[in-house]
């Protein structure tokens, strides 16, 4: 299995190839995109429970570059609570959520994480302990930053799916909105080759057959 850091975003000091006027605003942009994991999402498998449009979730998880955008966003149906469940491709050490809400008080106030479960549900919720729970905060727009919520890293590591689960929003209306969701973190890759071997071994040699049938017949003929 590979093993992959993203955050590793060094400080190279006195080192030449290192531009010492780029402008430190930069930072956390550089760090955003490296500390990433939108790429081990399953989207396939993404799903969610009251969601007003179908598929919505899967259009809040985006690439970190397009996270200030307002044009794709998940919206809740009957009421205010939203269950978002995320798989992922790879073994996942998640260091932080981020969310964001809309602005006009129906973004979601609390969080609540469960890790490597794919029973939460509305009727289980209450009664499951979450890994995590959160209460969120609304950034003002014109500070161009989307709040981060850092996880307790002894739980979140050898992630395969997450479930996030939204009980309540800012306005105590009926229709929670979620603008963007971004998960931080390291992964490692899964490798497939010691389940094709198994298949293979598993596999009946045709050559062992022929020799079975061989003997089958000459016990048949005597």
């Amino acid at each position: 299995m590979t093993s992959h850091c993203s955050d590793e975003h060094h400080d190279h000091g006195g080192q030449g190839h290192h531009h010492h006027d780029h402008d430190h605003d930069d930072e956390p942009e550089l760090a955003g995109l490296q500390l990433s994991l939108f790429k081990q999402i399953d989207m396939t498998g993404v799903r969610a429970l009251n969601e007003a449009v179908r598929d919505s979730a899967k259009s809040v998880l985006k690439p970190w570059e397009t996270r200030f955008d307002t044009t794709a966003f998940i919206e809740s149906d009957a009421d205010e609570q939203l269950i978002i469940f995320i798989p992922f491709t790879a073994n996942i050490k998640l260091k932080s959520i981020s969310v964001r809400g809309a602005l006009d008080g129906s973004g979601p106030s609390r969080m609540k994480a469960y890790i490597n479960r794919e029973d939460v549900d509305f009727d289980s919720v209450e009664s499951i302990k979450a890994d995590q729970e959160w209460d969120l905060i609304v950034a003002p727009p014109e500070l161009k930053t989307i709040p981060d919520y850092p996880t307790r890293l002894a739980k979140f590591t050898n992630l395969r799916n997450l479930t996030l689960f939204f009980p309540e929003n800012f306005s105590g209306s009926e229709t929670t909105k979620i603008l963007y969701i971004g998960l931080k973190g390291e992964y490692t890759e899964i490798s497939r080759d010691p389940i094709l071997n198994t298949v293979y071994e598993l596999a009946p040699n045709p050559a062992k057959l022929k020799n079975r049938a061989d003997i089958s017949n000459s016990h048949m003929i005597q």
